[in-house]
């Protein structure tokens, strides 16, 4: 390889040091400069609660308590959800609500470059299953207000990482709902029933295949099984859930 050759291949490399000079990567929670872009401060990342063992084998709810592995929660035996399993990165608290967010209102996109690889950790054993990830859809109205879907975002950026296929607009909202927040869980099943639609395009895409449902928060599961059902109506052979966090306390 000549000198110019040489050159070249380093220029991208003293490009990216020279900017990171001129504007250092910060922290998306607290603006401290750190190491490399999408890494948190000492701090924000002590705030926050990653989800580890043990937990529900089935939702993913983390136990406060000793458990063996395979344990299932008593909100799973007594409603066995649609979706097959699911898992979540972080639980849904102070810290984590706000990059929530911040993410989904505040126009900041970047954040999803932080959640995905929190997420691909926290659902690993999904990934190796799924044939593509499909993203819980936002009704066009609420689309057009908020100008992305989060949901969406992050399934493209997952499956671009781990090498997976995705379908964006692969399930389609058909009912502008009102928003689940302070419903009861019966209610919230009722909000989103017959809800959703598979876009016609991907029926093929989906029939047989291992779906990896990809949206922002779990609270009560009530949405997330109702996209769940319906992609199993047309054929899915399994439909798993990841999301960024997961609410651990019914007042939220």
């Amino acid at each position: 390889m000549n000198s110019t050759a040489r050159a070249a291949q380093r220029l991208p490399r003293l490009l990216n040091n020279a900017l990171d000079v001129l504007l250092p990567p910060r922290c998306i929670a607290t603006g401290d400069i750190v190491e490399a872009p999408g890494l948190l401060s000492p701090s924000a990342w002590s705030a926050l609660t990653f989800i580890e063992n043990p937990l529900c084998t089935t939702c993913g709810l983390p136990f406060a308590f000793a458990a063996p592995l395979g344990s299932i929660c008593a909100s799973c035996i007594d409603l066995e959800p649609v979706f097959d399993r699911a898992r979540s990165a972080v639980v849904y608290n102070d810290a984590s609500r706000k990059l929530v967010i911040d993410f989904k209102y505040g126009d900041k996109l970047h954040f999803a470059q932080t959640f995905a690889p929190w997420m691909m950790r926290a659902g690993e054993s999904l990934l190796e299953e799924t044939d593509a990830l499909i993203p819980v859809p936002l009704h066009p109205r609420r689309l057009w207000m908020r100008r992305f879907n989060q949901s969406a975002l992050l399934a493209q950026v997952i499956a671009k990482r781990a090498g997976k296929g995705c379908l964006p607009d692969g399930l389609i909202r058909l009912r502008h709902t009102v928003p689940q927040k302070g419903l009861s869980r019966g209610h919230r099943s009722d909000n989103v029933k017959n809800a959703f639609a598979v876009n016609g395009r991907y029926l093929a895409d989906i029939r047989g295949k291992s779906m990896l449902l990809i949206d922002d928060v779990f609270t009560s599961g009530a949405t997330l099984n109702e996209c769940a059902r319906t992609l199993k109506k047309h054929g899915a052979a399994s439909v798993h859930v990841l999301t960024i966090a997961r609410v651990t306390r019914d007042e939220v």
